[in-house]
C-alpha cells in the first residue's frame, strides 16, 4: 500500500477508545498494523498508534495518518494554483455534549484537506485552520446550517504557501484559550459578563477618545487602550498608543488583579473603575472576551472590545491608528496589513505593495531599528525564544537570542528567509547542525 505524502492528513484526537482486535495486512511487501476500537458504539479502522495521554481519566490520544480522500473516493492533493486560505473563528454557546459534537464534525472533515485547531467544549467553539479555499468555506457553511452558528464571524486570509498549520487537532479541550486556573468557572455564555463589543468603525471613534485629554477632563471619565496579547506579538504591530504588554503567554495576563507593589508598569493598577473606559484588543478577539470576564468580576464596569479582533478591523478600516504588521499563530507567523484586504485572498500570489511603518521594531539583542517584521526561533532548541532580530546579530550570534545559548547543547542550524524550524529528531543526527539551511 502506497500512498502519497501529498494526500496524506495526519490527525491527533482525544477519544475514550476500547481495543477490540488488530489484524495484521500485507501489500506490496509492507507490513501494516491495523487495530480497531469501538467509539460509541460504532467501530472504527485506523493506521496509526495511541498513546495514554491523561491515566487517571482513562482517555487517549489518537494519532494517525490516512488517505484524506474527497467524496468521489479520489485521493485530494496540494495541487499548484489551488488558493489555499487561513480560516478563524470562534463562538461561546452551550454545547451539552461536546464528545457527540466532535463525532459530528469529525465525520465531515474525513472528507475535507484541512489541518489547524479545533476545539471544543461545553463553553462553544475555537478554530484556526487552513486548506483549499472549497474546502475551508465548505466546513464554514456547514457549521453555519447550525443555528447557534448561523450568524457566526469568519475571518480569511491567504495562506500563500498552502497548508499554515502541519496538522488537524480536533479535540474536546478544557479551555478554549489558555489561562491560568482555566476559564470554565467563568461567565463566558452571559454576554453581559463580557466586554461590550464595538465594530470596527465604532473602534476606531473610540480610539481618540485615548489621545483625546481634553474631553476627557471635560467629561471626568479617562480612557485606557490595553493590548491583550503577548509581548512580542506587539513587537511587530499594534495600534498607537497601546502600551506593550509585558506578558509572554496569555495565561499569565493579570492586568487590574496586582496592587501596585506587585505589578508598577500594571496600566490598570489605582484607575477608577467606574469612570474609566478600558479598550481591549488581541488578534481575532476571544482572548479579550476570556479577559474581559475576568475584569468583570473584579468589578470593571466600562469594559469594550474590538470585534473580530485586529484582522477584522484591518479589513474594514485599513492601517487607520495601527502601525505595524500583525503576528498570527500560524507559520506565516507576520502578516502586513495589506493580507487583510477585501482583494486579499484573490492577490495572494503577489507582494503587497502597500508600506508598512516598522520604525518602532527594534532588535532584541542590539537594539538597532529593523525593517524585517518576522520573529526567529532561538536555534537553542531549550530556549526556543521568538525575538526580533537584524542580519548582523544573526550571524554574530548563529541565530541565538543570547551568548549564553550559542553554547548549548542541543543547538539547531542558522535558518535563512523565512523558513521554520522543524523537530529536533531532523537535525539531532546532523553532521554540521550550524550550517545554514538551503
Amino acid at each position: 500500500m502506497r500512498v502519497s505524502p501529498a494526500a496524506m492528513l495526519s490527525v491527533s484526537l482525544t477519544i475514550p477508545l476500547l481495543p477490540l482486535a488488530s489484524t495484521k495486512t500485507r501489500s506490496s511487501d509492507q507490513s501494516f498494523l491495523f487495530k480497531q476500537y469501538a467509539l460509541n458504539n460504532q467501530s472504527i479502522s485506523r493506521l496509526g498508534s495511541l498513546v495514554l495521554e491523561k491515566p487517571s481519566r482513562r482517555r487517549w490520544t489518537f494519532s494517525c495518518e490516512c488517505r484524506n480522500r474527497g467524496r468521489n473516493n479520489h485521493a485530494k492533493f496540494d495541487d499548484e494554483g489551488e488558493d489555499f486560505i487561513v480560516v478563524n473563528f470562534y463562538r461561546f454557546v452551550s454545547i451539552e455534549d461536546p464528545e457527540a459534537e466532535i463525532d459530528k464534525h469529525l465525520s465531515f472533515l474525513k472528507d475535507l484537506n484541512i489541518r489547524g485547531r479545533i476545539y471544543l467544549n461545553e463553553q462553544g467553539i475555537n478554530a484556526q485552520y487552513s486548506g483549499p479555499s472549497k474546502d475551508a468555506l465548505a466546513y464554514v457553511e456547514w457549521l453555519k446550517e447550525d443555528d447557534r452558528f448561523s450568524d457566526l464571524l469568519v475571518q480569511i486570509s491567504p495562506a500563500i504557501n498552502g497548508h499554515a498549520f502541519p496538522k488537524l487537532k480536533l479535540q474536546n479541550k478544557p479551555s478554549l484559550v489558555q489561562y491560568e486556573g482555566g476559564i470554565s468557572h467563568l461567565p463566558l455564555l452571559d454576554p453581559p459578563m463580557r466586554a461590550k463589543p464595538l465594530e470596527p468603525s465604532e473602534w476606531k471613534r473610540k480610539l481618540n477618545d485615548v489621545t483625546d485629554d481634553d474631553e476627557a477632563s471635560s467629561s471626568g471619565r479617562s480612557c485606557i487602550l490595553l493590548d491583550v496579547r503577548n509581548g512580542y506579538e506587539w513587537d511587530v504591530g499594534h495600534f498607537r498608543g497601546a502600551p506593550r504588554p509585558e506578558v509572554d503567554c496569555f495565561r499569565n495576563t493579570s492586568f487590574g488583579l496586582s496592587d501596585e507593589k506587585e505589578a508598577p508598569s500594571d496600566p490598570l493598577i489605582n484607575v477608577d473603575k467606574e469612570k474609566t473606559d478600558i479598550l481591549m484588543y488581541c488578534t481575532g478577539g476571544i482572548r479579550c472576551d476570556v479577559y474581559s470576564a475576568v475584569l468583570r468580576q473584579r468589578g470593571f464596569k466600562n469594559l469594550y472590545t474590538l470585534k473580530g479582533g485586529v484582522s477584522h478591523y484591518l479589513k474594514e478600516e485599513g492601517t487607520a491608528e495601527w502601525v505595524g504588521n500583525l503576528f498570527v499563530f500560524d507559520s506565516r507567523l507576520s502578516l502586513p496589513p495589506a493580507t487583510y484586504g477585501n482583494n486579499a485572498v484573490g492577490e495572494a500570489r503577489e507582494t503587497p505593495v502597500t508600506p508598512v511603518d516598522t520604525s518602532f521594531a527594534r532588535c532584541y539583542i542590539c537594539d538597532s531599528q529593523i525593517q524585517e517584521l518576522r520573529h526567529r526561533n532561538c536555534a537553542n532548541i531549550d530556549c526556543n525564544r521568538l525575538f526580533l532580530c537584524c542580519a548582523e546579530c544573526v550571524v554574530h550570534l548563529k541565530g541565538c537570542c543570547c551568548s549564553n545559548c550559542i553554547t548549548a547543547p542541543r543547538l539547531r542550524p542558522v535558518l535563512q528567509g523565512v523558513k521554520r524550524y522543524e523537530k529536533w529528531h531532523v537535525y539531532r543526527d546532523s553532521e554540521v547542525q550550524n550550517a545554514p539551511l538551503i
